[in-house]
């Protein structure tokens, strides 16, 4: 496992000014495509009130959060309009009815195309909002990954990531703990890959759910912007 640098000043937080794309509106969803640097939901004081939910509902009252991207991750989002559509794709969420597929940049070479990452998480007290591999205590996660290209020139592999879980960071952690940190993670990489990029490279590119009103299959696509 990598070693990873801990923050040591204040979270600055200077979210993007966009309103995040609507990818998909209907009278009982929407799919957003989130920006990073914005928060999906209100972090702790006035100064992080703005956020996805709270752009999203000024102009869609009754939309309500179902699942989150971290802070530093861009990519598509699903919001319930109303308290039964929120009641449903919860659901979907709870049977895992819901597929969602990251690409990220990480550093290094793979030895193996693809593989699957078996390592339960736990929230590091200490290093807050860090989490962190422990075998006795963390709970089930689980990522798929396969490997889409190498560039020997930035020593860095462009990957798919499916999680079967969604724990916190799991796919930073996952991708950490097998020695591939993907490029500008400030919790996770160590130095050297942190200031790789410009930004944490990880996008929830693909996202696949049944309709929470009738059932049928829906699908949505959102390229990585690296």
């Amino acid at each position: 496992m990598c070693s990873a640098r801990l923050l040591s000043v204040p979270f600055e937080y200077n979210p993007p000014p966009e309103m995040p794309r609507v990818v998909f509106e209907d009278d009982d969803l929407l799919v957003l495509d989130k920006p990073a640097g914005l928060l999906t939901v209100p972090g702790r004081g006035i100064r992080h009130a703005d956020c996805l939910a709270s752009r999203v509902q000024a102009r869609y009252p009754s939309a309500r959060i179902v699942h989150r991207l971290d802070m530093a991750t861009s990519g598509l989002v699903v919001m319930a309009l109303g308290r039964e559509m929120e009641r449903r794709l919860s659901i979907a969420f709870q049977q895992r009815l819901v597929d969602k597929r990251y690409v990220a940049v990480v550093a290094g070479r793979f030895e193996a195309q693809g593989d699957s990452i078996d390592l339960p998480l736990i929230v590091d007290w200490p290093n807050r909002p860090r989490q962190k591999v422990d075998l006795d205590l963390g709970k089930p996660s689980m990522t798929h990954y396969s490997v889409l290209e190498y560039d020997s020139a930035s020593n860095a592999s462009r990957v798919e990531l499916r999680p079967v879980t969604g724990r916190s960071h799991q796919l930073r952690v996952h991708m950490m703990a097998i020695g591939h940190s993907i490029l500008g993670d400030e919790l996770y990489a160590e130095d050297a890959v942190r200031d790789a990029a410009p930004r944490l490279l990880l996008h929830a590119a693909d996202l696949a759910l049944p309709h929470p009103l009738d059932g049928r299959p829906l699908a949505f696509v959102s390229e990585p912007p690296f």
